[in-house]
């Protein structure tokens, strides 16, 4: 198959798992899709391929706009969607990054067996569920004040080491040491802190989730050594973000940029990517609170993984230390950062689509990473020193009933992807349409009768939503990621016991 043809849209084949989206019309750049034929025609079932296409028209917009292999509909900008835009002539999109900003994932390792849990699932779990605070609305680890909320904003994970719930390895083994220095917490709406300082802590709901998991499989024996993993061993993925603070922080800025830069916006084909551009006073307001919301986040999930240590404490009568409960990664996944990428320049020598090149620079972009994981391989100076010569650690939840995996950063992530892949399984289905389809509680009592997992929630709605049947096939997108040596497979892992909210 050399094309293929969605409602509409026809991809060009480039070479294997690699389709393009040429450029026409008002689109800035090609666009790209990294997929296999199975996962493109899952795909192209929803608005994911108009999203990338549309998303190609933001001003600079540098080599081509890209989707992972889990991509699926979002808001403007497709989950999955990554885009390198030029950082002095281009813009910067808050609905390209997300409302839950620095949403991620964080793997704390332990030197427990599966054999050390089983049998004790459900009273884990129970126990788990009622120290973790999760669900809508407030309620966290801590319950604080705006001046509190400030200092996180502004220090990241420096706070919670102060404040005593994290330990100096844990900042050393989180993406960027959980602090961007950019924050700006003066640039958070009063309405944003108030809504975060009852959630300091709190998984919140939807596709969120603490999850015990055993190592079921490794596939790079150096480098899972390197990475503290093994066989028959118990992990532990958070899944959360900045929750209502992330979320106001979009909102706000979303409508400030629609006001502000209506012409701008006017020419783009979905006013859900609205944009601000790079130099302006918005562009910069938005990145400080941006990277505030980011500091927010990496402080919420280890204040989740803190009350988590204490309960395997309470558990297995011993302290964390005793049952080595380190973080392994903390890795972001919804998130915007300027970085400096090789990328193809024009005659002026702006940063331009592959199809206008007439020659390559090094330049600062704002990558967009909306649905998508950084993926840097060896070498690069960003990564913490312990992975700096084997690659960063990359963390892809599944779903339930498939098991997530570990990776680590791939030798073409930078060249193909400005250094990202998946972030995990990607729905195939919407969560209203899951409801219709799935019944939370025969959806627990399968997991557990079928394949020994227990999971306890908030609501039965939020399980039928996050049921197995709701996500792609999370092998065959960590199985394309490692085909195109964007992130390389090192391990698998297969749930224990899950709490949502």
């Amino acid at each position: 198959m050399t094309t293929y043809d969605a409602d509409g849209i026809t991809l060009e084949r480039v070479r294997e798992y690699v389709w393009e989206i040429p450029r026409e019309g008002g689109m800035n750049a090609p666009a790209r899709v990294l997929a296999s034929e199975r996962l493109l025609d899952e795909i192209s079932q929803d608005r994911t391929l108009q999203q990338l296409r549309n998303a190609a028209h933001l001003p600079g917009v540098a080599k081509y706009a890209l989707c992972m292999p889990d991509g699926h509909q979002g808001y403007g900008f497709p989950v999955g969607g990554v885009a390198g835009i030029d950082a002095e002539g281009g813009c910067i999109s808050p609905g390209a990054i997300g409302y839950d900003i620095n949403c991620g994932v964080r793997m704390m390792k332990t030197n427990l067996d599966y054999d050390d849990v089983r049998g004790r699932e459900e009273e884990l779990v129970e126990s788990l569920f009622a120290n973790v605070p999760s669900g809508l609305g407030g309620g966290g680890v801590v319950e604080t004040d705006v001046d509190t909320v400030e200092e996180i904003l502004a220090r990241g994970m420096d706070w919670a080491l102060e404040a005593g719930y994290a330990a100096e390895a844990d900042l050393a083994h989180c993406e960027d040491e959980g602090y961007r220095p950019e924050a700006d917490p003066s640039k958070v709406s009063a309405k944003a802190k108030d809504r975060g300082k009852n959630q300091v802590g709190s998984l919140g709901s939807g596709n969120h989730f603490l999850e015990v998991q055993r190592v079921t499989d490794v596939f790079r024996e150096d480098v899972a050594d390197a990475f503290g993993l093994r066989e028959n061993q118990i992990v532990v993925l958070i899944h959360c973000g900045s929750r209502g603070l992330g979320h106001q922080v979009c909102t706000d800025y979303l409508r400030d940029i629609e006001k502000a830069h209506a012409g701008l916006l006017d020419r783009l084909p979905d006013k859900e990517l609205a944009a601000a551009p790079a130099g302006s006073q918005l562009a910069e307001d938005y990145y400080g609170a941006m990277c505030a919301a980011i500091n927010f986040a990496w402080v919420n999930r280890q204040l989740i993984m803190h009350r988590t240590r204490r309960v395997f404490e309470r558990l297995f009568d011993r302290s964390w230390e005793e049952m080595d409960m380190q973080l392994l990664y903390d890795v972001a996944h919804n998130i915007g950062k300027r970085e400096v990428h090789e990328v193809p320049v024009d005659a002026e020598g702006r940063p331009t689509g592959v199809d206008e090149a007439v020659d390559h620079d090094k330049r600062e972009l704002f990558v967009h990473r909306k649905g998508a994981t950084r993926a840097f391989p060896a070498g690069r100076p960003e990564l913490p020193p312990a992975y700096g010569d084997v690659g960063q650690p990359i963390l892809i939840p599944g779903s339930m009933g498939a098991g997530s995996y570990v990776l680590r950063g791939g030798e073409n992530s930078i060249a193909e992807t400005f250094g990202s892949t998946a972030h995990g399984a990607g729905r195939l289905m919407s969560r209203t349409q899951a409801k219709q389809e799935y019944w939370g509680e025969d959806v627990m009592d399968d997991l557990r009768d079928t394949h020994e997992v227990y999971v306890k929630a908030q609501s039965g709605a939020t399980v039928a939503e996050e049921a197995p049947g709701v996500y792609k096939n999370v092998d065959e997108v960590v199985r394309v990621s490692d085909a195109l040596g964007i992130g390389d497979k090192v391990a698998r892992t297969f749930p224990v016991c899950n709490i949502k909210g």
